[in-house]
């Protein structure tokens, strides 16, 4: 998967030598660009390409840690994993700066592009004045905690019909992994 993602990233990069960006956009008025970059700027979508190369390094982390703590003998398993841990951090450094940059050029090109095209100036004021809105900052700022009541209540009127199904599945799942691994 990140492999792919990391060719389709440089093959768009490629075409990023000649192409317009938010700055410099051919036949965009320089009022129109200022508004765009504003929205862009909102977006935060020059962090999705470090998202994207963090998503599978935390994921091998996690199975990394898995297989330590089942195999690793337990003398060994914090210096494994820091060492393991070490490792991921110092790749996500060396290839973070470029990914970064990379994703910020996709996105100068494309999505700037699509904005200038698909919105009016008056539009991209409007939009620029929503995503800048102290009130949206706000309403974001109190999500989490809105989607943690929410869990928490879901939780408390579900736990009783569910948990004795999910201890009943762990169950059939260990027996499953104990029957596969020969015990």
């Amino acid at each position: 998967m990140f492999r792919k993602m990391c060719v389709t990233m440089a093959c768009a990069g490629i075409g990023l030598a000649g192409g317009a960006n938010a700055e410099g956009m051919n036949g965009v008025p320089a009022s129109k660009q200022a508004l765009v970059q504003r929205v862009l700027d909102k977006m935060a979508l020059d962090a999705v390409g470090l998202q994207m190369l963090q998503t599978p390094v935390a994921d091998m982390l996690r199975q990394s840690r898995v297989v330590v703590q089942s195999r690793v003998p337990a003398e060994k398993q914090d210096a494994t994993m820091k060492d393991i841990t070490a490792e991921a951090t110092k790749f996500i450094e060396q290839e973070g700066p470029a990914l970064r940059t990379s994703t910020h050029a996709i996105v100068q090109s494309s999505v700037a592009q699509l904005l200038a095209q698909k919105f009016s100036e008056d539009e991209l004021k409007q939009l620029a004045g929503i995503l800048e809105s102290p009130v949206l900052a706000k309403f974001e700022g109190v999500v989490p905690e809105l989607k943690k009541a929410v869990g928490e209540n879901v939780a408390k009127a579900n736990a009783a019909q569910i948990q004795p199904k999910m201890t009943a599945l762990q169950n059939r799942v260990g027996l499953k992994l104990r029957a596969a691994v020969g015990q």
